[in-house]
């Protein structure tokens, strides 16, 4: 059974929520709060599993100061923003506030179930269109080099790496590893699009400055 916190300054949200969220077998509705500061005593009173939080409440604290609050009082809590800004500015905000999860009030009833178990169970939970525009914006930073996407290599495109930058063919590096060159030729593909580039001298340089050749930029 999963135990729910509501925390929502409309009476009338907090009820339809109280009755989907209580007539579904697994889940429990352990308590209500209307604001961010009673949020908090409720959720320290009563230690629920899961907090569905609304983002904007006009009155006492609102749902991303009470959410950065509560993780650092209840680190394992999980909480699920519920917000009408499909805005990717209040989706960041959300995330850095330590949210697992960040769904619009206008979602279907069954993606709102979904993303509580999702959170339950310790996964994160982003609507949809959040997604898409979190990947794309990675992806972006990707390309133009604002994040190092190594730890994303598997140990064999690690080693292909490092055989490129020094110089070797794919036919010389096949012979060192032992593999055909269509396989080298694979892993080449592979990693050149997790690194987001595209020519060997961006190979070169990126294995500089990882240290990879022994020596670096």
């Amino acid at each position: 059974m999963i135990k729910i916190l509501l925390v929502d300054d409309h009476a009338v949200v907090r009820m339809g929520l109280k009755m989907l969220l209580n007539a579904h077998p697994n889940m429990e509705v352990a308590g209500e709060a209307s604001e961010g500061n009673e949020g908090i005593q409720k959720a320290l009173e009563l230690r629920p599993d899961v907090i569905v939080m609304d983002l904007s409440m006009p009155h006492g604290k609102d749902g991303l100061s009470a959410t950065s609050e509560l993780k650092k009082q209840l680190p394992d809590v999980a909480i699920l923003i519920l917000t009408m800004h499909d805005d990717e500015e209040y989706l960041f905000m959300a995330i850095q506030a330590g949210a697992s999860g960040c769904i619009l009030k206008s979602a279907p009833h069954d993606e709102l179930l979904s993303a509580i178990q999702s959170v339950a169970e310790g996964q994160a939970y982003l609507h949809p269109s959040a997604t898409r525009r979190l990947m794309e914006e990675y992806l972006g930073n990707v390309k133009k080099g604002a994040v190092d996407t190594y730890h994303l290599l598997s140990d064999r495109e690690r080693e292909v790496l490092t055989l490129i930058a020094k110089g070797f063919s794919n036919k010389e590096i096949a012979e060192q590893l032992v593999i055909s060159v269509k396989t080298v030729e694979t892993h080449k593909g592979n990693l050149m699009e997790k690194l987001g580039m595209r020519t060997r001298p961006e190979l070169v340089a990126y294995a500089l400055k990882k240290g990879l050749l022994g020596y670096g930029l």
